[in-house]
C-alpha cells in the first residue's frame, strides 16, 4: 500500500537522547520510552520515505521550504544522523502543493544533480530521526520541511494535505513526523519566564489528541498562543492536513514537563 502509512507527533528536545541528557534526561524518561516506542511502530510499517517538519530548520518567507540536495545530514555532541534525499517526492509535493495553492519552496546547493551534496540538518529534525530512521534497514529517504510559521494557518493543514497526495501518485510509502515542542514557560526560571498560558496550551494539546480532533487548533486564540510560547501547532497542523478523513487514530502516548517546555508522543494509524 502506497501513501501515509503512519503519522507521529515528536518532541525534539536534546534531553531525551541517552547518554546526553544528564539530570534533565532522567526526569524525561517517559518521553524517551514513548519516543522509542514510536521507532518501533514507524519501522513495522516499512516506510520508503520520512516526511518531517521541523520548526528550526531553514525557513523561507511566505513558503514551506524542502531540502533539496542529494543527501542531509545532522550531528550533535554524540548524535549524528545522515540520509539521501527523495528528491522525486520533493518536486512532486512542489506540484501537489501549487495546484491546492500552497507556497513550496526548494533548497538546493551546489549542481542540482551532483550526489555529494548536502544541507545540514538541525535538532528539530536530528532527535526525531535519532529514534525513528536511523537505524532501519534498508534505510528510508527523507523529505525535510519547514514553515514559515507567518503564512495564514489555513495553509499549514493543506500543505500535509499536498505531503499525502504527492505520496500516493508517485506510489510511495510515508511516515510523517510532526516535530514538535509544547509550551516554552512553564518554569520562571526558564529563557522564557513563566506564563500559565503554557500549561493551559499543553493540556489543550493533549485534548486534541485524545479528542481525535486536531482541527480545533485552526481556532486558537493566537494572543493566548504566543503566550504559551509553543513551537508545536504549526506543526500539529500538517500532520491533521496529511490524515484528515484517512481514518487514522492517535494515541497520546506521553506527555511530560521535565523542564521549562512541554514534551507529547502521540501516534497515528490506520485502525
Amino acid at each position: 500500500m502506497s501513501g501515509l502509512v503512519f503519522g507521529c507527533i515528536a518532541p525534539h528536545g536534546g534531553l531525551i537522547v541517552p547518554g546526553i541528557g544528564g539530570a534533565d534526561g532522567r526526569k524525561a524518561q517517559a518521553t524517551r520510552a514513548a519516543m522509542e516506542e514510536l521507532g518501533r511502530r514507524m519501522a513495522g510499517y516499512q516506510p520508503e520515505t520520512i516526511v518531517l517538519v521541523t520548526p528550526h530548520g531553514h525557513p523561507v518567507d511566505d513558503a514551506f521550504s524542502l531540502l533539496n540536495t542529494a543527501r542531509v545530514a545532522g550531528a550533535g555532541r554524540s548524535v549524528s544522523v545522515e540520509f539521501r534525499v527523495d528528491k522525486e517526492l520533493n518536486l512532486a509535493i512542489a506540484e501537489v502543493g501549487q495546484r491546492l495553492g500552497v507556497p513550496v519552496a526548494r533548497l538546493s546547493r551546489g549542481a542540482p544533480d551532483d550526489p555529494s551534496t548536502c544541507l545540514p540538518l538541525d535538532w528539530g529534525a536530528v532527535v526525531p530521526f535519532w529514534f525513528m530512521g536511523r537505524t532501519y534497514a534498508p534505510p528510508p529517504r527523507v523529505v525535510v520541511a519547514c514553515p514559515d510559521r507567518d503564512l495564514d494557518l489555513a495553509l499549514f493543514p493543506r500543505f500535509g494535505e499536498a505531503v499525502r497526495r504527492a505520496a500516493e501518485e508517485r506510489g510511495r510509502r510515508i511516515a510523517f513526523i510532526a516535530s514538535a515542542d509544547l509550551g516554552h514557560a512553564h518554569d520562571p526560571q526558564g529563557p522564557y519566564g513563566y506564563d500559565p498560558a503554557s500549561a493551559e496550551y499543553d493540556a489543550a494539546m493533549c485534548d486534541a489528541v485524545r479528542d481525535q480532533d486536531l482541527g480545533r487548533l485552526l481556532h486558537l486564540d493566537m494572543d493566548w498562543v504566543e503566550r504559551a510560547k509553543p513551537d508545536a501547532l504549526w506543526q500539529m497542523l500538517n500532520l491533521h492536513g496529511a490524515i484528515a478523513g484517512q481514518g487514522f487514530w492517535g494515541e497520546l502516548l506521553s506527555y511530560e514537563v521535565p523542564t521549562y517546555f512541554g514534551m507529547l508522543c502521540a501516534a497515528y494509524e490506520k485502525r
